[in-house]
């Protein structure tokens, strides 16, 4: 018995990924069977007299037909809610920190984060040979697998899994082509990422990313120097690192930003609130429809206007958009006006050298447990530039060593009483390694935080963000915000056993034998992590992250003759555990017939369910007069 997403997997190809992204932007090329007309496609083109294709060039590397596929793939892996964090600090934070391979939590937020992150900033391995960059995947496909997925030959097969356990250009590229693809596909329409990088892999990661976000969509390669000391062991010394900066679509970008940064005239700021003086300027759009401003209705006036509606509800809420007669104005305040004029400037200082960085992480944690931390001040340059007026603003770092971003997100937030989430994804790295004798021993970097009692680099990630929140609220003591979050929601994402996939393997749901308890094989206790998290509530998490669902949803219990079922928004129902009967269905019935519940969609394990119970309860919800799904998931 296969899983769904194993089904799924088992069926793309390396375009699929592409295709569906392609299917959503001009649904008009497709088929009603779900092909690409490629006929019609190339006459639109000939009619735009677009004559270019044949020319050009593309990045091609062992791997990349792999690559592709990955980034098509869906999560083999189950969310694992850490209950411990989760039920106390991290209550009611919106942050969130996942643990686990950053490709896997990358798909899983496909479903409930997609074009919801305004930044993304992440410090990728930039396999330098020292760096300890090796390519991870197993390959768990066999020989004639990869020959039929990719129509290879024995040789091309041999040549692909060359690169397992590598660190050569091509599986640098095969390693980050599917996380940056995955990466678009989280951002925002008018989104942003930042990428360090070294010379080393620069060239190569600029064609790559030319190739996913566009050409047209790079906005600058930074020159950010980060070190002052001199090597004199070199031709050149370099003290510098590039930052390449894309945009998901940059004229959007830019025309937010000349919105911002052509303020009005430093005049006529008359009016004052507590957020200091202002003036007030009409929010229509300038040109009309001419210039393409969106038009729409908002607090009962239609018009043309400057920004878009989801951006207008969000000034709405910050208090910057004001109704006036029969107009809508804009809060201008003077210190912002100020700021927004300046254009950005040097990379060039001191205040972004690594070594200072590193010195202040080690005052913070008591220790040096990172060679070369970025500083919060270089994070924060960047947020700046595209949260300062989108205080809302979500930022993603899928490679989080010291979690910089998110100290950086938390100093911005106590800076301008801004309500940004950071989302941080850090591997499990031990900080040791195991001799057969069964004795631990620290590895060749992680001695220091070995001593201090971090087992691995995710665990000293966290306990940095909870310092420098701490540090924060010290700090700020009479200014912090009330609301303030100095803290997250803590996720695992973790692959289940493989005696747990071969009793699902086992199941046949045609049958009437269940696979017994197969609910607990999702508890933390049986995967072999920490958090106190049942087989249900990691169930649970992982399917309304598929659903679209953010992690903070009200997951409200109800009880079905005995059964406790999980609502969701008073229109879905989640059953997971096991122990299903004739009574637990007539209850749910009685509860749809009398319209005490309105469902749109009842979801059920498959696993703990039998023939004849499933059965019963398919035919019930057939027989009422609503229209509930039921939706069986494997």
């Amino acid at each position: 018995m296969e899983t769904d997403n194993q089904r799924f997997n088992a069926t793309v190809q390396p375009n699929s990924a592409f295709l569906a992204e392609l299917k959503e932007k001009l649904p008009e090329f497709f088929t009603r069977e779900n092909s690409f007309d490629l006929e019609k496609f190339q006459a639109a083109l000939k009619e735009k007299n677009v004559s270019e294709l044949g020319e050009g060039y593309q990045l091609n590397f062992i791997g990349k037909d792999y690559a592709r596929r990955q980034a098509g793939e869906m999560p083999t892996t189950v969310i694992v809610p850490d209950e411990d964090q989760n039920n106390g600090a991290g209550k009611n934070s919106q942050n969130l920190f996942f643990t686990g391979d950053n490709l896997e939590v990358l798909r899983h937020l496909q479903n409930n984060y997609q074009n919801k992150i305004d930044v993304i900033y992440i410090d990728p391995p930039y396999n330098t040979g020292s760096d300890g960059f090796v390519y991870p995947d197993s390959f768990e496909y066999s020989d004639d697998k990869l020959k039929e997925m990719f129509g290879m030959n024995d040789d091309q097969v041999a040549r692909l899994k060359s690169i397992q356990g590598k660190a050569s250009h091509s599986a640098w590229l095969t390693f980050m082509y599917p996380r940056l693809a995955l990466a678009k596909r989280l951002l925002a329409n008018d989104g942003v990422i930042f990428i360090s990088i070294d010379d080393n892999e620069q060239a190569d990661l600029r064609l790559i990313c030319d190739e996913i976000f566009g050409e047209a969509n790079l906005i600058s390669q930074i020159c950010h120097k980060s070190r002052a000391s001199i090597s004199n062991d070199k031709i050149v010394s370099n003290n510098h690192n590039q930052i390449l900066l894309y945009a998901k679509n940059e004229r959007l970008v830019f025309e937010n930003r000349k919105q911002i940064g052509t303020t009005p005239k430093l005049t006529g700021f008359n009016s004052q609130d507590e957020k200091g003086k202002y003036k007030l300027v009409p929010v229509d759009g300038p040109g009309g429809a001419k210039k393409g401003n969106p038009f729409y209705e908002f607090l009962g006036v239609s018009g043309y206007w400057r920004f878009s509606k989801k951006r207008m509800q969000e000034m709405y809420k910050q208090g910057l958009i004001v109704k006036t007669a029969n107009n809508l104005q804009q809060k201008y305040y003077l210190s912002k006006a100020e700021k927004s004029r300046k254009t950005v400037d040097s990379w060039w200082d001191e205040k972004f050298y690594t070594s200072s960085a590193t010195a202040q992480l080690s005052k913070l944690m008591n220790g040096n447990f990172f060679d070369t931390p970025k500083p919060v001040s270089l994070i924060a340059k960047m947020l700046q530039m595209f949260t300062y007026f989108n205080s809302q603003a979500t930022i993603l770092d899928f490679f989080a060593g010291s979690s910089t971003t998110a100290d950086a997100v938390m100093q911005l937030n106590a800076e301008d009483g801004g309500h940004r989430k950071f989302i941080m994804v850090q591997l499990p790295e031990k900080t040791y390694h195991t001799n057969s004798d069964g004795s631990e021993v620290p590895t060749k970097g992680g001695k220091a935080a070995y001593e201090a009692g971090f087992r691995s680099i995710d665990e000293i990630s966290r306990e940095r963000i909870r310092r420098a929140a701490a540090k924060i609220k010290a700090d700020n003591e009479l200014t912090l915000p009330a609301d303030f979050d100095g803290s997250f929601k803590h996720y695992r994402v973790v692959k289940p056993s493989r005696m747990t996939l071969d009793r699902i393997e086992e199941f046949k749901p045609e049958t009437d034998e269940l696979v017994l308890d197969t609910v607990n094989s999702f508890s933390s206790q049986t995967l072999g992590v920490p958090g106190n998290a049942s087989g249900e509530q990691t169930v649970l998490a992982t399917w309304l992250a598929k659903d679209g669902y953010p992690f903070d949803v009200d997951v409200q219990k109800i009880d079905l003759a005995g059964y406790q079922g999980n609502l969701i928004e008073n229109n879905r129902l989640y059953l997971i555990r096991e122990n299903w009967s004739s009574k637990c269905t007539e209850k749910l019935l009685n509860l749809l017939g009398t319209h005490a519940l309105n469902l749109q969609a009842v979801v059920i394990f498959g696993y703990s369910f039998n023939l004849n119970d499933l059965r019963e309860l398919e035919n019930g919800l057939k027989q009422l007069d609503g229209n509930v799904s039921l939706i069986k998931r494997y």
